[in-house]
């Protein structure tokens, strides 16, 4: 059996991580954050700009041929960046849309790393 851990390892060696100094790094213009995070874990706050696509509905979102379709995750020249609160969410996910097809990064450490490394919260409006 395998440990949610080993996966999580397994799946970073498939994917692009990115870390906040890189996301910082690039043009916002060219860049769709993704929080994967539940919905209730965004309400505590989220990264200013960032869409919303709960894990659970992340390949429905983004195949063109799923009647779940979401057309902000068919933008031509843009880098989806994906996140959770730690980066292990993410990081599986990234695998799985990669494994789709789709040129995706992760955020290495998450939302966690985002706080840590003294990136803006945004509270949702209510």
């Amino acid at each position: 059996m395998k440990t949610a851990e080993q996966m999580v390892a397994e799946a970073r060696t498939r994917i692009r991580e990115i870390d906040v100094a890189d996301l910082r790094a690039m043009d916002p213009d060219d860049v769709v954050i993704v929080d994967i995070r539940d919905v209730r874990e965004r309400a505590k706050g989220r990264i200013p700009g960032s869409v919303h696509a709960p894990r659970g509905m992340l390949e429905f979102w983004w195949d063109p041929e799923s009647p779940y379709h979401r057309d902000v995750f068919a933008q031509s020249g843009k880098t989806y960046v994906l996140h959770c609160a730690m980066g292990w969410r993410s990081a599986l996910a990234a695998d799985t849309l990669t494994g789709m097809g789709f040129d995706v990064a992760h955020l290495d450490g998450g939302l966690d790393a985002w706080k840590e490394a003294g990136g803006e919260i945004e509270m949702p409006e209510r």
